[in-house]
């Protein structure tokens, strides 16, 4: 039911139309999330939701960026410094686990258009960025590349797209477990041990 507008005042208005924005994603996704129906949700004038968001892609960005800061809690909480297969494999679990729990969300986080200019969303997606390039660097030591701290990413958002989109089975949170868990093992038993000698 829609709140009364005297409720929301100093910095309460930003944080309501957040909340109505996910409200909005998580029972009709992206589809149904407009700064219109963010104001309606909330039970807040039309023009409210313009104080923060200068449109939907600056929403869109805020929430993504929320988004970023849940997701990057769950990977620490899996493991906060991973240095082995089995370390890694918690991460990547986490990973496709936050997707298949929050799957509107991870599509605004990744599939929407943002705000460029939205410093909230570059500051929240760098940490992601830095965690998941610090953890590939540790379970691949000597490898100076940024090309597989980018395979390793691809690898597990790549198996939660698949999980999502119903191509892998999600129906167990234990079989999911497992597959993401063997398939991290497997890149990382791929990895070559030692360079091998000039003739």
């Amino acid at each position: 039911m829609p709140r009364s507008n005297a409720s929301y005042h100093h910095g309460d208005l930003r944080a309501a139309c957040l909340r109505a924005a996910r409200e909005l994603l998580e029972g009709d996704g992206g589809a149904a999330l407009s700064l219109r129906a963010v104001a309606r949700r909330a039970g807040v004038s039309p023009t409210a939701p313009y104080r923060h968001f200068a449109d939907r892609d600056a929403l869109v960005s805020a929430v993504a960026a929320e988004g970023y800061r849940e997701l990057a809690q769950k990977l620490l909480a899996a493991h906060p410094a991973p240095a082995s297969p089995d370390d890694m494999a918690l991460v990547a679990v986490a990973y496709v686990a936050f997707a298949l729990e929050h799957p509107a969300l991870f599509r605004a986080m990744f599939s929407e258009p943002c705000d460029p200019g939205s410093d909230e969303r570059v500051a929240a997606t760098a940490a992601i960025s830095g965690y998941v390039d610090s953890l590939a660097r540790r379970s691949f030591p000597g490898v100076t590349s940024d090309a597989l701290p980018t395979a390793v990413w691809a690898l597990v958002h790549g198996l939660a797209v698949l999980h999502l989109d119903g191509k892998l089975d999600a129906s167990s949170p234990d079989a999911v477990a497992d597959r993401v868990g063997a398939a991290v093992r497997a890149l990382l038993a791929a990895r070559p041990t030692s360079t091998p000698s000039a003739p």
